[in-house]
């Protein structure tokens, strides 16, 4: 106790990320921000995790015996209309509908379609209006407060009976850090942003830890159901698919259940109306079914690339492209770029086990992203070995044109052997003793590639000379 305390450390000021560059890193968990504690969210950055559409998390639901509204995904408008008739629906107009565009964004309700057309889930009553509806939803690319600038291509709306709801719960499953298991967060208030909830009315916000190896506790399940509205007559009902969406997230290795809302019909049937399922990614070797359900056409085409070489990769909207082994190294890595005036355009870490062949593939998405006018390459070999990343230089510059200039700072494991690799090559890199000069010397570099595109300049980085 009479030891002095440790003086407070400080750290450069962490790279600020655009509200669409963090949804790339919470994907999907934004919801339940407010709801959880915050270290249950600690060990989610810079860690992607598989989402599927509402129609395949309604399929999946299904098959572990959850209540959802009957409907289908259509890929054409004929075949929404198609799926309508076959709910019923005719030109009585006794049946009403749902017709939502499936794109993996949160907002599609008040999102707008490159065509102008606005909102991506509708209400129809008629055949006609269906057919309509999928035919300015399908083709065209829907803007939310999510996507993101460039949007996300709808290819499929889901086509589903309406439902006339006496009551909108909330309810989620997901991996909390600070129980070491899974925790259930439920709202009387659903059908609503939970985020608000949490923040305006925390009292209406109830959470359920769970230990793994006992599983759920059905009385304790019973009363939080009471808890959240559902009627005496009912909560067992509602206990019994809260149970079933648990088996879901356990069986299926699931990061993240969110049913919003978790609802009640005036006939007491318990339905999860509207749903979101996110999986753990290192599960895919024995999840096979559920990944197969991957659509690559809503995920950035850089990050696709990426993971068929097995590179962690995220892509951001700067301009100076990193390649880094090491998580933690690639994190500081990005914040000295911010900190000296760059912008980074990417989260790469090429890990301790890269090949050459992984390394030219990095240096292949880098050069190929026309947001990209310098690349940083920052190695400390430990595992990693220097030379291995220089021969992937060498070997990208003999296969790729690369367009843009090249700081390299490589320290550790057979450092002056991939010196020699490089100095042989006869290759154009510009070289860099610590990480605080690499990060100037990008900078730099960057400035003037912009400089000479703004003037209209041309000019060539030329590998080898």
């Amino acid at each position: 106790s009479n030891l002095p305390k440790p003086r407070p450390t400080t750290r450069e000021p962490e790279a600020r990320l655009r509200a669409e560059e963090r949804e790339m890193f919470r994907h999907g968990i934004s919801a339940l921000r407010s709801a959880v504690p915050r270290s249950a969210f600690s060990a989610h950055v810079a860690k992607r995790y598989l989402n599927l559409h509402e129609y395949q998390s309604a399929k999946l639901m299904t098959d572990f015996g959850v209540k959802v509204p009957t409907g289908a995904a259509a890929a054409t408008p004929a075949e929404a209309r198609q799926i309508a008739e076959n709910l019923g629906g005719g030109s009585d107009g006794t049946l009403d509908f749902v017709v939502k565009g499936q794109v993996l964004a949160g907002g599609r309700g008040l999102g707008k379609f490159d065509n102008g057309f606005q909102g991506g889930v509708h209400i129809a009553g008629e055949l006609d209006e269906v057919e309509d509806l999928a035919r300015n939803m399908l083709g065209h690319r829907l803007f939310t407060k999510q996507t993101g600038a460039e949007g996300k291509i709808c290819n499929q709306v889901y086509v589903v009976e309406r439902k006339y709801l006496r009551r909108e719960t909330y309810f989620a499953i997901l991996m909390d850090r600070s129980t070491n298991g899974p925790c259930i967060v439920a709202s009387p208030k659903g059908g609503v942003d939970i985020e608000g909830v949490a923040a305006t009315n925390p009292e209406f916000i109830y959470k359920l830890p769970v230990d793994i190896h006992q599983g759920i506790d059905q009385e304790k399940l019973i009363d939080l159901a009471g808890k959240m509205g559902f009627s005496k007559a009912h909560r067992e009902d509602a206990a019994a698919q809260m149970t079933k969406l648990y088996d879901l997230f356990v069986k299926c290795d699931a990061t993240l259940v969110e049913v919003n809302p978790f609802a009640e019909t005036p006939e007491g049937e318990v339905l999860a109306v509207d749903a979101k399922i996110n999986f753990d990614d290192n599960a895919s070797y024995r999840q096979g079914d559920v990944f197969s359900m991957r659509d690559v056409s809503q995920e950035d085409p850089r990050e696709v690339e990426a993971s068929n070489y097995d590179l962690n990769y995220i892509g951001l909207d700067g301009n100076i492209g990193c390649l880094v082994n090491g998580a933690g190294l690639a994190m500081a890595t990005m914040d000295i770029i911010k900190l000296h005036g760059g912008e980074p355009a990417n989260f790469l870490d090429v890990g301790g086990g890269a090949s050459e062949k992984q390394v030219e593939a990095a240096f292949k998405i880098l050069n190929d992203d026309p947001k990209v006018e310098a690349i940083l390459v920052n190695i400390f070999g430990g595992i990693m070995r220097c030379d291995v990343i220089a021969q992937g230089i060498v070997q990208a510059a003999h296969h790729i044109n690369m367009r843009v200039p090249i700081v390299a700072r490589l320290q550790g494991t057979r450092v002056e052997q991939a010196k020699q690799i490089l100095d042989s090559s006869n290759l154009k890199i510009i070289p860099a003793d610590d990480l605080d000069q690499a990060a100037r010397k990008a900078v730099k570099m960057s400035e003037i590639v912009r400089m000479s595109n703004e003037m209209q300049v041309n000019v060539d980085f030329h590998i080898p000379i």
